[in-house]
């Protein structure tokens, strides 16, 4: 890794592009398989500090794993039990909203009609026309399939287990790969990677709980209908950058719209996720998900698109750390250097200094910590 190549850039570039294009064509194919596998390399990294906590403890590390497994897995699931009761409530309420945005529907072609000379039959023209777009294979590749549930249920299991019981020859094979003079670089890859991914996966869940929590009082606040289910939904596209807040405001505007007698309701949620959205950009952010991932904006929203375009919204969601380790690899590449500059963020400390929410943010964050100090020293 630390020789540098003798090969004209236009060579090494054309290598690189068709290297990244490669790896494309083979996610896309091999999606079905490929995507479990990538999830289940973030659990099993998530769950490796569990795991080695119970070895520890004198448990035999089959045991240790898969009460780590089973544990996560419980989880999850009192999560989807409690989420499927709201989820229920609304499915319920479909024919009263059908109802309700088929109104909507005939006062908004009604207006279109009188204001700008369209004929409510060529605007149904238009609908249906659009409605048998959204058919396409296109659109319905990013819909999670029925079979497509079953297989992350019975292979993201099976695949974190196999990969925490191998993680050690795993890492000897990658080791082995670049023995000579790269195994320091191999070896600090593999960690920084991991890290990466631990403190990704770990602030992500904590961000998605506060997230959840303040749409929740929010929602509650305003007294609309499904406040759980719609802060629920908020906080689960969240997860997905910049293109997921905006699905999410459009889609608990449209709900509350349809849902509530009073339409100045929707100008309120859309307050309530705007009001979220500050918090989380420069606090939650920062502070819980951490600095380790350090992508400009461009690249996170190329690779959201890329990670959708190839395997829809589990590639979106993939798509961050994925950029993430990339970068780790390109840095300690010579050859790829320049690409790691081209993902890295730019942003400055004197910028950062500009940001009023974070700066204050910091003073009282440091004021709580010099009155603990205070407090011990006086003990």
């Amino acid at each position: 890794m630390d020789v540098k190549s003798s090969s004209p850039f236009y060579l090494r570039f054309g290598l690189t592009i068709v290297s990244l294009a490669i790896l494309a064509v083979a996610l896309y194919l091999g999606r079905g398989i490929l995507v479990p596998f990538f999830f289940s390399i973030l659990l099993a990294s998530l769950l490796l500090p569990v795991t080695k906590f119970l070895q520890r403890r004198r448990l035999p590390k089959v045991l240790s794993i898969s009460l780590s497994i089973i544990t996560a897995m419980a989880l999850i699931g009192v999560i989807v039990y409690f989420l499927s009761s709201q989820i229920g409530n609304f499915l319920e309420d479909i024919p009263a909203l059908e109802k309700r945005f088929n109104q909507l529907l005939w006062t908004a072609q009604k207006w279109i009609q009188e204001n700008f000379n369209i004929g409510i039959r060529q605007q149904n023209k238009y609908l249906n026309e659009t409605a048998d777009n959204m058919d396409s294979p296109n659109v319905m590749r990013t819909v999670i399939t029925v079979t497509e549930i079953v297989s992350y249920l019975i292979f993201l299991p099976i695949y974190t287990f196999l990969l925490l019981y191998h993680k050690d020859m795993i890492k000897r094979f990658l080791i082995e790969i670049f023995k000579n003079d790269n195994e320091d670089k191999v070896r600090e890859v593999l960690q920084e990677s991991q890290l990466i991914s631990q403190q990704y996966i770990t602030g992500l869940m904590i961000e998605l709980c506060i997230v959840f929590t303040l749409n929740s009082i929010g929602f509650l606040i305003l007294g609309i209908k499904y406040p759980i289910f719609l802060a629920g939904i908020a906080a689960l596209l969240n997860l997905v950058p910049y293109i997921g807040m905006l699905i999410a405001n459009i889609f608990c505007a449209a709900i509350t719209l349809m849902s509530a007698p009073d339409v100045s309701n929707v100008l309120w949620v859309a307050v309530v996720l705007v009001a979220v959205q500050l918090v989380d950009n420069n606090i939650l952010m920062p502070y819980i998900v951490g600095s380790k991932v350090k992508l400009n904006s461009l690249i996170i929203i190329l690779g959201v698109l890329t990670g959708g375009a190839l395997a829809g919204v589990a590639g979106m969601f993939l798509a961050i750390p994925a950029l993430a380790v990339m970068k780790v690899i390109f840095e300690r590449v010579d050859n790829l250097k320049p690409w790691a500059i081209l993902m890295g963020d730019e942003t400055t400390v004197a910028e950062e200094k500009k940001n009023v929410i974070r700066r204050t943010f910091n003073r009282v964050r440091e004021r709580a910590q010099a009155k603990s100090r205070t407090k011990v020293k006086a003990k």
